[in-house]
């Protein structure tokens, strides 16, 4: 018989299998049965690797690099039907999870939540959850659990960009290949190196994640994002004066509220982003021998050299030419 106080973990593994049960038929077995054909042996092609306590505690926890985020588990379950899990109290560790095939479920916070293909879900550790893979369209995921100082912040950023917990992430050559770089080194071992060159990867990782449209940035010409569209244009236009009006009409927007969704995305008022942008190309031409800082102001739109220094000092703390002074090779 089973005890009253007998927790689920005592009979589900962090892979989401099935351990534990006695030979005398039960309840608990036969109600979860009735639910999903629970496979005990795992699923066709899948991998696997939950790092050793000893790594954890002798070097993840310690390390001055590690120590930020590091993975304890990390794994690949394609089509995993009877794949599922329930932690009535959560676990040390977040997971990420993240579908590119077939579909399932999570049950968080009282909240059911259905993932589909180019979805994924993010739970906090010690965040009471249950998750399954749909019996008729199981899934294929990518998961992975981690720990460390930074990793509540960062979880709650990505929390902070989901919506009920299942944030659209669009399916990535590059990002399934950081996956693998992850995976393919753990397997080679626990040395201090590797295990720091992965968690570091890992850190690209969750860039990729919460940052999607930098990580997988497309170059825009239609409406669906007028923001990327307009960092394009500034680039382009990096050379030339160009108005706030005109950023607005580009992006067939009221100047105020093209200003507001501007400052949005990326914390700055357009001209300004622009002035730094200009001023980031300065600090290339400052580099080369042959171009006055005048030279330099009139290539950036910029007719006043006087203007041109007081912006390039407000930005980089040193004027144009104590800066070409500072960072030109002595050769030049």
């Amino acid at each position: 018989m089973i005890g009253n106080n007998t927790k689920n973990s005592d009979f589900c593994g962090n892979d989401g299998f099935l351990y534990g049960f006695p030979g005398k038929t039960n309840l608990l077995y036969l109600r979860m049965k009735e639910k999903v054909a629970r496979k005990r042996e795992g699923f066709e092609g899948q991998r696997l690797i939950v790092l050793p306590k000893k790594i954890k505690t002798d070097f993840l926890t310690k390390d001055p690099i590690t120590r930020q985020i590091y993975i304890t588990d990390i794994g690949y379950y394609p089509k995993a039907k009877g794949h599922y899990m329930k932690r009535s109290a959560g676990i040390g560790q977040h997971i990420i999870i993240y579908c590119v095939e077939g579909s399932g479920w999570l049950e968080i916070n009282r909240k059911r939540v259905d993932i589909s293909p180019s979805q994924f879900i993010t739970i906090p550790a010690n965040t009471p959850h249950t998750y399954s893979a749909n019996e008729d369209d199981p899934w294929t995921i990518y998961w992975i659990h981690f720990k460390g100082d930074l990793a509540a912040y960062i979880v709650e950023l990505i929390l902070q960009h989901a919506k009920n917990y299942k944030p659209y992430l669009p399916y990535s050559d590059s990002r399934i290949k950081l996956f693998e770089d992850i995976y393919s080194n753990l397997e080679r071992g626990y040395t201090a190196d590797n295990l720091r060159y992965v968690n570091m990867i890992f850190y690209h990782f969750l860039s990729s994640v919460l940052y999607e449209d930098k990580f997988n940035f497309i170059k825009h010409t239609d409406e669906k994002d007028v923001i990327a569209a307009t960092l394009d244009l500034m680039q382009q236009k990096i050379h030339t004066r160009i108005t706030l009006n005109e950023f607005a009409e580009f992006a067939n927007l009221s100047v105020s509220y093209f200003s507001t969704i501007f400052r949005e995305r990326t914390g700055y008022a357009p001209v300004e982003y622009f002035n730094h942008l200009k001023v980031q190309k300065a600090c290339q031409y400052l580099l080369l021998p042959d171009i006055t800082i005048k030279e330099v102001a009139e290539s950036l739109g910029m007719d006043d050299p006087y203007y041109f220094s007081r912006m390039f000092s407000k930005l980089m703390g040193v004027s144009p030419k104590e800066y070409r002074r500072r960072n030109r090779p002595e050769s030049l």
